[in-house]
C-alpha cells in the first residue's frame, strides 16, 4: 500500500467515525424527541418491513435508470439528505432554525456537488438515518437487519451482480450515496477526473449506491467494466457505498440504547461496551475490507462491516455480564 492509500483508509475510518459517533450522540435527543418511528421496537418484523423496503427501492432505482429517469433518483436522494439533515441540526437547535442548515444542504448538492460536500451531506445523513433506526430497532431486529442485509451484500454482489448495475447508475449522479475518498489534494469529483478510481460496493441501497472504478484513459465511463481491477498508481479516488457507514453504526445505536449493559460515562455520547466493541468490530472489518479494495476490483462491503459489528457486539455483551440471551433479544421468546 502506497502512502496515500494509507491516507485514503484513514480518511475513510474517519467517516465512519463521524458517522458512529454522530449516532450515539444523537440517540437521546432523538429518543427524548420521540422520533422513534415504531410503536414496538423489539418486533423483528420492523427489519422484515424494511429488506422489503429495500427491495422495492432497488427495484424502483434500476427502473429509473433504465428508463432515464435519473434526475427524478437524484432529486429524490438530495431531498432525503436535506430531510435527514433537518432531524440532526434539530437536535442542536430549534425546529424552525434547522430548516436553514439542512436547506442549505440540498442547495449545495444541487449547485455544487464537489466531493467534499458530499462527504459533509453524507456524514450528516448517515449519522441521522443510524440514530433513527437505532432507537427504533430493538436488539434482536438490528442483528437481524445486520445479517440479512450482509447475506443480501453478496448476493447482489457477487451473484446477481445488480449493485453492479446500480454503481454505474449513480455514478454520475454525485449524491451522497456513495463517500467519496480522495487519494490526492488535487483531486476534483466535478472535474470529471476519473482515472484510475475503485469503488467498495456494499450497503443499503435504500440510502446509497456504490460507485463505478474506472481505469485511466477510458473516455466513457459507462464502457467501464467495473470488475476490471485498476492499478494503484492510477487512482485519484476510492468510494465506498454510504450504507457501508450506516448500517453498521445502527447495532452501535441500537446497543447503546437498548442494551441493559451498564453506560461507560463517556462525555456527549452514551455508550456502552457492547456498543463499543460493535464500533470497534465493524472498522476492524472496515480495515480488511480497505485491504481487499486497494487491490483493484468492487467488493461487498457488509459482511465483513457487519459481521464484526455483530462479533464485537456480543464479545462486549458477555464482557459486560450481559446474558446472550437478553444480548440478542431472544429473553422474550424463550
Amino acid at each position: 500500500m502506497f502512502p496515500r492509500e494509507y491516507r485514503g483508509v484513514a480518511f475513510v475510518v474517519g467517516l465512519f467515525l463521524a458517522v458512529q459517533l454522530g449516532a450515539l450522540a444523537l440517540v437521546p435527543e432523538f429518543a427524548e424527541s420521540g422520533y422513534q418511528a415504531v410503536e414496538n421496537p423489539d418486533d423483528p418484523t420492523n427489519s422484515v418491513v424494511y429488506v422489503l423496503a429495500i427491495l422495492v427501492m432497488t427495484g424502483v432505482m434500476l427502473a429509473a435508470f433504465k428508463y432515464n429517469f435519473d434526475g427524478a433518483v437524484r432529486l429524490l436522494i438530495v431531498g432525503t439528505s436535506a430531510w435527514l439533515s433537518w432531524y440532526v441540526f434539530s437536535a442542536l437547535v430549534s425546529p424552525a432554525a434547522a430548516t436553514v442548515p439542512a436547506a442549505a444542504v440540498g442547495v449545495g448538492l444541487l449547485v455544487y456537488p464537489e466531493w467534499y460536500v458530499i462527504d459533509t451531506a453524507g456524514v450528516l445523513m448517515g449519522a441521522g438515518a443510524a440514530g433513527l433506526f437505532g432507537i427504533s430497532f430493538g436488539l434482536l431486529p438490528a442483528l437481524i437487519l445486520l445479517a440479512v442485509l450482509a447475506v443480501y451484500d453478496a448476493v447482489s454482489v457477487y451473484g446477481t451482480e445488480h449493485m453492479l448495475s446500480l454503481a454505474e447508475g449513480v455514478m454520475d449522479l454525485n449524491i451522497p450515496v456513495v463517500l467519496v475518498i480522495p487519494l490526492s489534494l488535487s483531486y476534483s469529483l466535478l472535474a470529471g477526473d476519473e482515472e484510475g478510481e475503485e469503488t467498495d460496493l456494499g450497503g443499503d441501497e435504500a440510502a446509497e449506491d456504490p460507485a463505478t472504478p474506472n481505469e485511466a484513459g477510458e473516455s466513457d465511463p459507462d464502457d467501464a467494466d467495473v470488475s476490471d481491477p485498476t492499478a494503484i498508481e492510477d487512482r485519484d479516488a476510492f468510494f465506498i457505498g454510504l450504507g457501508d457507514a450506516v448500517i453498521p453504526a445502527v447495532l452501535v445505536a441500537s446497543a447503546a440504547t437498548f442494551s441493559p449493559a451498564t453506560g461507560l460515562g463517556v462525555p456527549l455520547v452514551g455508550i456502552n461496551l457492547p456498543a463499543l466493541l460493535a464500533m470497534v468490530g465493524s472498522l476492524a472489518g472496515l480495515l480488511v475490507l480497505m485491504s481487499w479494495v486497494i487491490k483493484g476490483r468492487p467488493h461487498a462491503g457488509l459482511p465483513l462491516l457487519n459481521g464484526g459489528a455483530i462479533s464485537g457486539y456480543l464479545i462486549g455483551s458477555v464482557v459486560a455480564g450481559v446474558p446472550l440471551a437478553k444480548a440478542t433479544g431472544l429473553v422474550g421468546f424463550l
